[in-house]
């Protein structure tokens, strides 16, 4: 295939990944990332699957794996906070914020433009558009959704089923830096750590610091509480601390002071004391509530959906990544022969099973909570 114009939506993993393949190849790619102060220090800690290390060789980044945090154990807390199982599974936490950064650096900055929101996406018989909040546009030969769980490329794509599904319940997570965390969190660090009881799970491990620090005392300590939230309350829990209501998440610092007190307060009285001391360690709490969605195709005319935009699938899954690099690989693949109408509907065909897949699996680990 000779050599084609790409635009890309959305600039995090999933979109660097497909652009740095396409690339590669010879194509010509821009990635249009709407945040203007980089994406850094979003993500703490990942268990990277194969396709994750495939899509590292393929892009000369092998050395973001050799970066994270092993826990030993996986140990399982009851509600006094004994310990009533462990499994010697040792397993690494590799560092998002370090992937991040390696991948970010395989794109020059000539083809990654921050600042620049996209409001809708079209297709023609022979090129797409793309038109932004400032009401500028940009043409290409293919216009790639990788704009995750709130795609507008999705909406272009898939037109009225484009709704994520809510699944009834929420995540609260902290980060905490590990030289913060009090006495009785210690027996937390270099474990898996959960607790599960109805309706609630709470997990947690170390991860790195910000810059992939790997000394002890210099890591960060990730947890993750899941609780029930009925439909019509979470647009209140998803209001910030200024009274705009978000859609899917808000972020550290947007939480109501009294919201996180009250998350404290609940932590103490329901969570073993390991778990509620590393919620009460965290000075700015947020919360990222839980949905599914499964596109019923992944193109349309010179549109491709990639990742979330295509496939959501919930974080007891632990594949958000994986998902996208293979994404991106099949892809690359596809556009390695044939026309592009071809192309794209063999990457669709490749892709559909694989992520409904993952998003019943979602379903099944979080069954007991939605």
């Amino acid at each position: 295939m000779k050599p084609l114009d790409i635009a890309i939506v959305g600039g995090s993993l999933g979109g660097l990944f497909v652009a740095i393949l396409l690339r590669q190849d010879g194509h010509r790619v821009r990635v249009f990332e709407r945040s203007t102060h980089g994406l850094e220090g979003r993500g703490a800690g990942l268990v990277a699957q194969a396709d994750v290390f495939a899509m590292l060789r393929a892009i000369g980044g092998e050395a973001a794996a050799e970066v994270g945090v092993v826990a030993q154990e996986r140990i399982f807390f009851d509600r006094s906070g004994a310990i009533a199982h462990r499994q010697a599974t040792p397993q690494m936490q590799m560092s998002w914020d370090n992937l991040f950064r390696v991948v970010r650096g395989g794109l020059g900055d000539d083809a990654y433009l921050q600042g620049r929101t996209v409001t809708n996406a079209a297709t023609r018989a022979d090129a797409a558009v793309l038109t932004f909040d400032d009401g500028s546009t940009e043409a290409a030969d293919i216009i790639i959704g990788a704009d995750g769980i709130g795609s507008i490329v999705r909406r272009a794509v898939v037109g009225g089923a484009a709704a994520n599904l809510y699944a009834g319940y929420v995540a609260w997570r902290g980060l905490v830096p590990e030289n913060t965390l009090p006495a009785e969190a210690a027996i937390l660090l270099d474990r898996f750590a959960f607790y599960i009881a109805p309706q609630s799970h709470a997990l947690g491990y170390s991860v790195t610091g910000p810059y992939g620090e790997m000394a002890r005392g210099e890591r960060r300590y990730n947890w993750v509480w899941y609780r029930r939230v009925a439909g019509d309350a979470l647009p209140g829990l998803l209001t910030d601390r200024s009274g705009h209501t978000h859609p899917f998440s808000l972020a550290p610092g947007q939480t109501p002071d009294a919201v996180a007190a009250q998350l404290r307060s609940d932590a103490a009285a329901l969570l073993p004391p390991a778990f509620a001391a590393a919620v009460a360690a965290e000075p700015h709490p947020f919360v990222q509530a839980i949905f599914d969605y499964e596109a019923p195709r992944m193109a349309t005319g010179r549109l491709a959906l990639l990742g979330d935009a295509a496939f959501v699938a919930r974080p007891h899954t632990a594949m958000g990544v994986a998902k996208a690099a293979a994404d991106a690989m099949a892809l690359r693949d596809a556009l390695r022969g044939g026309s592009v109408d071809a192309a794209l509907n063999g990457y669709e065909r490749a892709r559909m099973a694989e992520g409904a897949a993952i998003v019943a699996y979602g379903r099944r680990l979080g069954a007991e909570l939605g």
